[in-house]
């Protein structure tokens, strides 16, 4: 019997790496957008200069986030075109090897020989190059993954999640500005935290800590600086 919680399909699966990585890239915006105006709310009160670099940041931290995603994608989509292409000659060029070897593969997973060979030919009959793909290759060919949707989710996670830290350092009066920003940046990475430990099946606890720690002492070094450049400026 499975676990109610475990996922029965590569779509569930896919669908919770996707989730995983909104939540990481949210959590990237966080921590980076609140260094950022937390070390210049450490220099000065006055609010343009803070709003100036907040939406900077998010900017330039969306659009780098966006970029690398793309470029990560498309060369992991380009391999996985590259083996299809190279299966789909040799399934062409030689089928009966290609045959003998989906054979063993399934003999490899732990089905006897005879079995193995009638799953290989049902299967070769259905559609060889399919299940050369996903037993040899462990790639779908009609569910490989798009560089634009990639970028997309990623340049949106990363704003969505500057966007705590920039707001919250801009709506309180200027001597609130650092401690409100502290907090907000808190409780949105302690969320995050917990719901990516959630998603990986890990001790939320562990991961929250981590992330709350990492943050705070992230924030409390950049505002360090900000007031000793503000100082030395001044």
């Amino acid at each position: 019997m499975t676990h109610p919680d475990e996922p029965h399909s590569a779509a569930v699966a896919g669908r919770l790496n996707w989730l995983r990585a909104g939540v990481l890239g949210a959590n990237d915006g966080i921590v980076s957008t609140a260094g950022l105006v937390v070390g210049v709310a450490g220099a000065t009160l006055a609010t343009s200069p803070i709003a100036t670099a907040g939406v900077a940041g998010l900017v330039a931290g969306a659009v780098s986030m966006a970029l690398g995603e793309y470029v990560s994608v498309s060369s992991q989509r380009d391999t996985e075109r590259a083996l299809l292409a190279k299966e789909r000659a040799e399934l062409a060029e030689f089928p009966d090897q290609e045959f003998d070897e989906l054979t063993a593969l399934y003999a490899a997973k732990g089905l006897t020989e005879a079995t193995a060979r009638r799953v290989a030919e049902e299967l070769t009959a259905k559609d060889a190059f399919a299940a050369h793909a996903d037993v040899e290759l462990r790639i779908d060919p009609d569910a490989l993954t798009n560089p634009w949707h990639a970028a997309g989710a990623s340049a949106l996670a990363f704003t969505g999640g500057s966007l705590l830290p920039l707001i919250a350092i801009l709506v309180p009066p200027p001597q609130a500005r650092v401690m409100v920003t502290f907090a907000v940046v808190i409780m949105a990475l302690a969320l995050t935290g917990a719901v990516s430990a959630k998603l990986g099946s890990a001790g939320v606890g562990r991961a929250v800590a981590r992330l709350v720690g990492g943050g705070a002492l992230a924030m409390a070094v950049t505002f360090g600086v900000g007031q000793l450049v503000g100082a030395s400026v001044g």
